[in-house]
């Protein structure tokens, strides 16, 4: 099954063009109910947490976790999207250029507790903020090309801490019926992807298909959702 989608690429210009043409039908105009209801699974009774947004959009989950208390960091391509992000919380923020990334911008709100860096992913490193205690992957491993997972992972797993809790949002799908983004990443896929070096849990399986995913041709969307942790050994 992941044969069918295994060479479907999508240039970074791309994604960048559908944040121009607010192509981002992914886009949830609230707190997403999984991370809300799982939110004390995430935080295992810990304040002050760090956490990392991949491909954080403009997700307002971000302002929902600062206004907790905790810290965000995220990386987005868009800078429409990081602008929207800030303007329409009504946060003020300054704009700085990032040194150990060539080409890169930091947008940090003035709070201090939310900075988002325009770049591309693979570009990022735990030696430009550290590693985090807590990752929220809602659209990012559905939305990259297939064929970097691997690469992924091992950015992913660089920058977890020691005792990070990454919650991990997948779908399947028919990938016959649906060239993607977002993308088929099967249970067992996952296990493949993290399991030598991490422990998953699946939380929770839901029935998500809506008219959405009825009009890609789709009869069945089922999201789930992973705690990922680090092996202790």
């Amino acid at each position: 099954m992941l044969s069918a989608q295994a060479d479907r690429v999508m240039a970074l210009g791309e994604w960048e063009e559908r944040w121009q043409e607010d192509r981002t039908g992914w886009r949830q105009p609230q707190v997403h109910k999984m991370l809300e209801n799982n939110i004390e699974k995430v935080l295992a009774g810990r304040s002050q947490v760090k956490f990392f947004f991949p491909l954080c959009g403009k997700a307002l989950d971000m302002k929902w976790l600062a206004d907790m208390g905790h810290s965000i960091v995220g990386v987005e391509i868009s800078e429409k999207a990081i602008k929207q992000f800030f303007e329409e919380n009504n946060l003020s923020y300054s704009e700085e250029m990032v040194p150990a990334l060539p080409g890169a911008k930091l947008y940090k709100s003035s709070a201090r507790n939310i900075s988002l860096y325009q770049c591309d992913l693979y570009n990022f490193s735990s030696a430009i903020e550290g590693q985090f205690g807590g990752i929220w992957d809602r659209g990012s491993l559905v939305a990259i090309n297939p064929r970097d997972r691997e690469k992924y992972v091992a950015l992913i797993t660089s920058l977890m801490d020691k005792d990070c809790r990454y919650l991990l949002d997948t779908l399947l799908y028919n990938p016959e019926l649906y060239k993607g983004p977002p993308f088929f990443v099967p249970d067992e896929h996952v296990q493949n992807l993290f399991g030598k070096s991490c422990d998953i849990e699946l939380l929770h399986s839901i029935d998500a298909l809506t008219d959405r995913q009825k009009a890609w041709g789709l009869d069945f969307f089922i999201e789930n959702l992973h705690l990922i942790t680090p092996k202790t050994n």
